[in-house]
């Protein structure tokens, strides 16, 4: 289930609820305490994506606390 997945602080990814650090920045900075989720596929061409500074392919939380 989405709700119980963790979110990156420092770079938004979504995580499974079970990885003590983020796969992709390395990061230890995980949290359930995230809302708003997007999933970019075509970062090249995605203003979403551009605006959060994203250039690689993934699941992002939009905000996370």
């Amino acid at each position: 289930m989405a709700s119980n997945r963790l979110a990156c602080h420092d770079c938004h990814r979504i995580v499974e609820p079970d990885e003590e650090m983020c796969p992709y920045c390395s990061s230890t900075s995980l949290t359930e305490d995230w809302a708003g989720y997007v999933v970019i596929t075509h970062p090249e061409q995605s203003e979403i994506a551009e605006k959060m500074e994203v250039s690689e392919a993934g699941e992002y939380a939009l905000k996370v606390r």
